[in-house]
């Protein structure tokens, strides 16, 4: 397509110029040049496209036709790439994200709705799932998430780190006790979450500078981070959650931070895309956006 577009203009140069003499000017390459690529567009279409000897030079009724439509394609297509220019810099269009569904609905739902109301050229489709979303395989643009992903293919960008938490609620630690150790939560009903079908309960904490893990034998598990999250709520057990997830519920009392002499393994929030290169300004200004607000409103997380 792109040849057939470069004839074109060509052409419509040679048309204006009414000469291979002048149509070489006018491109800045030789008469011969020139000649060549005229012979090759008439061998490609099969027809002759202008009359022309030493002194005459006229398009034929082909090459009337072809000058036609050839002025009304280029100009829709300097209209079409003069407004992509004029829009370069301003954001527009569709933008797909994928996000886990208890940290979209807490921590991005509004932050893409102010976004949307900065930016009104672009539209944004905010798809939660805890089913572990791909940017490539889901046909996203952006999918936010913790820790890094396995695909070497894809780029990401930090947008937010913090510490995790062991919490449970003032009703289950009246009734079972705390911890003292990481060693005795061996000994209590933990919650645990599930991502295609690995469970989750291998707990990292550092003693001092050392790396150390317990596994914990989950009395519940589940896919659903929100499900971790209301069954600590509502005493059911003690859960490992992100910072992020819980402020609130340690700010007013419905969970309790647990062994917080430990620091248990921090995690970062990533932003996973395809690739730098040609970025859209939508995706550029989002990413921008995102990490600005999420370290304005989780700042010492």
């Amino acid at each position: 397509m792109r040849d057939e577009i470069s004839d074109l203009k060509f052409f419509c140069i040679l048309a204006a110029a009414g000469s291979i003499a002048g149509c070489a000017r006018a491109m800045g390459m030789s008469p011969a040049a020139m000649s060549r690529r005229l012979s090759a567009m008439e061998a490609r279409l099969g027809t002759r496209l202008v009359t022309r000897t030493s002194r005459h030079f006229a398009l034929t009724a082909e090459g009337q036709r072809l000058h036609e439509h050839a002025v009304r394609i280029m100009h829709d297509v300097e209209e079409a790439e003069a407004e992509l220019t004029a829009r370069a810099d301003r954001p527009h269009g569709l933008l797909r994200v994928g996000v886990p569904s208890e940290l979209g609905r807490k921590m991005l739902a509004g932050v893409v709705a102010t976004f949307v109301e900065q930016y009104p050229e672009v539209t944004v489709h905010l798809i939660l799932s805890d089913a572990g979303l791909d940017v490539i395989d889901d046909g996203l643009d952006i999918a936010i998430r913790p820790g890094m992903p396995t695909d070497q293919e894809v780029m990401t960008t930090s947008l937010l780190n913090s510490r995790r938490v062991v919490c449970a609620s003032p009703e289950y630690c009246a009734r079972k006790g705390l911890p003292a150790t990481p060693h005795d939560l061996l000994k209590h009903d933990c919650i645990c979450l599930i991502r295609r079908q690995r469970i989750f309960n291998e707990w990292v904490y550092l003693d001092g500078r050392v790396r150390k893990e317990v596994h914990v034998t989950p009395r519940l598990a589940t896919s659903s981070s929100e499900v971790v999250h209301d069954w600590a709520v509502s005493g059911r057990g003690i859960a490992l959650k992100v910072l992020w997830d819980i402020a609130d519920d340690l700010k007013c009392g419905r969970l309790i931070e647990c062994l917080s002499a430990y620091a248990w393994e921090d995690v970062t929030l990533h932003a996973v895309y395809p690739s730098r290169t040609h970025m859209p300004p939508r995706t550029r200004f989002f990413l921008d956006f995102v990490r600005r607000e999420l370290r304005r409103n989780y700042f010492g997380i």
